[in-house]
Formats: structure tokens, C-alpha cells, sequence
């Protein structure tokens, strides 16, 4: 740059000397962009410069070689290893169960397998806690991690409370637009906000209940009223059962010190039980098993874990593949391949599956085109 300044210091001296003389100032972009030949020109020319560091220099040009942007810099896609970059991720998971530990093992591996010794990960429990969930997203702030995964509702809206400016991506999130308040949710959170849904079929979900127990008359919706996702499942299953002449009833539970009381009063009320995607319901399959079972009522479940637990069958996802998806996400924004204000929500497909050991205890026979729930 030295010799830059001295060429800059004399042109600006002739011009001083001379005040007939016009000095024009040429960037290089401008240099390089009027080397092309008429016939080698786009609608848009795009001038490069590399710095030899870990970053370069562009500037855009229009056909007529016109600049349509100003000189910038931007970082290297390289990969990290090659680069020497290094990252720090936080995870705050909500809750220590089946489904949110398949999410947050898939997201590290993804992770790991894409950027190998670049990154670490700190994975943190909030056990079930929603105020813990403030805690540690607040201490990964504190410590500038380059990007925070929210395994669940409550990590999710407290890490968009801690920060702008860090990017977040949630996971095991059935509707962002309800989670985070957004009318008209069209798909895409912006800002610094992205990530995947575990959110399947509602309408299909409620048409299992038929087509296992063609002559159900009420159903008890079995949920957290502390979790608003589950509150979305609720309504819209509600919806369409009772479109059918379906009677149904709310058995909300505020935590899990009434899930038992509150699933008794829906074995007595139901001809089936339906409980959605609903951490709290998912931390205590097996008192909710000891009540339905012995009362001969099924369930038909929103998720695999919940469903191995205490339920009939459920069309369900893979939370170790959703984690997956959500580590490549992760990948693609520290890289700087994706920018997370315009990545839409993510989601996989669902599979159709049983409980052998419940559907046996209740003699139930499985419908066809339904897996077995291993173990």
C-alpha cells in the first residue's frame, strides 16, 4: 500500500502544479473490468482480486461495464481445515428424551462429518427447564459461539431472546410460526433464525385414529399446556376429528407432576387417546403407559418415542435424520455457503409405525403397510 499512497501523492501534486490538468482515478477493478473485449462481456462481470490472505476483493460490472456495486470483501469458502478457521457451536437442548437425543446426536455427527476437527461442540441439558434454557443460551453468547442450536420450543425462543446477531438453528420445532409468534408464517424465519420442523401430517395423524378404530366416538387429547406446539397439534387434530362427528375433549397436564392424574381423567372420558409431539408427554411415557394400558384405551402418538412408550402407533419421523439435516445447515452458515436470513425451514418425511409389545398387550392387530418400532 505504500507505493499505492506515494502514486496517489504524486498525481495529486501534477494536479495541484497543473490546475488545467484533470486527474482521473482508475481503480484496478476498472482497469481489469476494461481489459474485456466487447464480445467477452456479460449482463454481469464480476472483477475478483485475491488478497493472499483469507478473504478477496470483487466488484460488479454491468454490460456496458458500468460498476453496479460498490468494492467489497468478502471471506474465503475454503474448507476450515484447509484454512486453519475454527468453529464453537452451543447446543441447548431442552429435555433429556428418546427424540431430542436422536436430534442433537444427528446434528453433531452431520456437523463433525462436514467440518471434522474445525468445530466444537458444546452441548448442554436444560432439563426441562425453560429457564435453564435462558441460562445457557446466555453463557454461549457470553462466550461469542460462532452459531446455537435450540433442540425444542423453549431453547429456541430463548436463544432469539438472548441474541440478533448469532445465527440459530432450531430443531424438533413443530410450528415455527406459532413458536415464535409470527402471523402468515410463510416458511422462512429470517434474520438470524432457521432450522427444521418435526412436524408431519396432521390431517393423516387424525385419520389413523379411523382407520385403526373405525367406530371411535370421543377421543381425550392428551397434552402440556405448557408447550404451544403441542397446543397447534391439539387444535388441528381436534379439527378434523370433529369434522367426521368425532366427540373430543382437552386433558391438559401442566407439567409432570399431574401427567397421572390428568391421563386417568382421559382414559375414563375416551375411546382413543391421541398425544402429539409433546416434550413433557415424551419425558413420561411409562406413567402413561401404567394408566392406559390396564384401562384397555390406546393411544395413537405424534412421534416414535412417545409411541415406544406408551402408544398404539404413529406416523412419525426420524429425529436422528432431522438432526442431520440440521447439522448440514450448520455447516453450510459457518462456512459462509448459506446465509441464514433466506434458508427456509427444513423438514423430512414421515414413516407409518407400530408398538408390537402394546399393540399385543391390548390385542390389537397392526394394519398393513405400518413398521415395527424395534425394541
Amino acid at each position: 500500500f505504500t507505493g499505492v499512497r506515494s502514486s496517489i501523492s504524486a498525481a495529486r501534486a501534477f494536479g495541484l502544479a497543473c490546475p488545467k490538468t484533470k486527474i482521473i482515478g482508475v481503480s484496478a477493478f476498472e482497469a481489469y473490468a476494461h481489459s474485456l473485449d466487447a464480445q467477452e462481456t456479460a449482463r454481469i462481470n464480476a472483477v475478483i482480486i485475491e488478497t493472499k490472505r483469507e478473504d478477496f476483493y470483487y466488484q460488479l460490472f454491468d454490460e456496458k461495464l458500468k460498476k453496479t456495486t460498490e468494492p467489497a470483501a468478502e471471506e474465503s469458502a475454503e474448507a476450515p481445515a484447509e484454512s486453519g478457521k475454527t468453529y464453537t457451536v452451543g447446543v441447548c437442548q431442552l429435555v433429556q428424551h428418546e427424540a431430542l437425543d436422536a436430534a442433537t446426536q444427528g446434528f453433531v455427527d452431520a456437523l463433525k462429518e462436514e467440518l471434522g476437527d474445525a468445530v466444537t461442540v458444546d452441548v448442554q441439558n436444560a432439563s426441562g427447564d425453560s429457564v435453564n434454557c435462558g441460562t445457557i443460551v446466555n453463557g454461549f453468547v457470553s462466550k461469542g459461539v460462532d452459531l446455537i442450536m435450540a433442540n425444542a420450543t423453549p431453547a429456541l425462543t430463548a436463544a432469539v431472546s438472548a441474541t440478533a446477531d448469532i445465527p440459530i438453528l432450531g430443531t424438533s420445532i413443530t410450528a415455527y410460526g406459532v413458536a415464535l409468534d409470527i402471523d402468515d408464517f410463510n416458511g422462512t424465519v429470517g434474520g438470524n433464525v432457521s432450522g427444521t420442523s418435526d412436524l408431519a401430517d396432521l390431517q393423516a395423524q387424525a385419520q389413523m385414529i379411523l382407520d385403526w378404530f373405525p367406530e371411535t366416538k370421543t377421543v381425550g387429547l392428551l397434552f402440556c399446556s405448557a408447550e404451544p406446539n403441542s397446543r397447534y397439534q391439539i387444535d388441528e387434530v381436534r379439527k378434523a376429528l370433529e369434522a367426521q362427528g368425532v366427540t373430543c375433549e382437552e386433558f391438559a397436564f401442566t407439567d409432570s407432576n399431574d401427567v397421572s392424574s390428568v391421563t386417568q381423567k382421559a382414559a375414563d372420558f375416551s375411546d382413543v387417546v391421541y398425544i402429539p409431539t409433546d416434550n413433557t408427554a415424551a419425558s413420561n411415557t411409562e406413567a402413561i403407559a401404567n394408566i392406559l394400558v390396564p384401562a384397555g384405551v390406546p393411544a395413537i402418538c405424534g412421534e416414535e418415542g412417545i409411541c415406544s412408550g406408551c402408544g398404539v402407533a404413529t406416523l412419525s419421523i426420524s429425529y436422528y435424520d432431522l438432526g442431520v439435516t440440521t447439522g448440514k445447515m450448520a455447516a453450510k452458515i459457518l462456512t459462509g455457503e448459506a446465509d441464514i436470513s433466506t434458508m427456509p425451514i427444513e423438514y423430512t418425511d414421515a414413516t407409518p409405525k407400530y408398538n408390537p409389545t402394546i399393540c399385543e398387550e391390548l390385542g390389537i392387530q397392526p394394519l398393513d403397510g405400518y413398521e415395527a418400532i424395534e425394541g
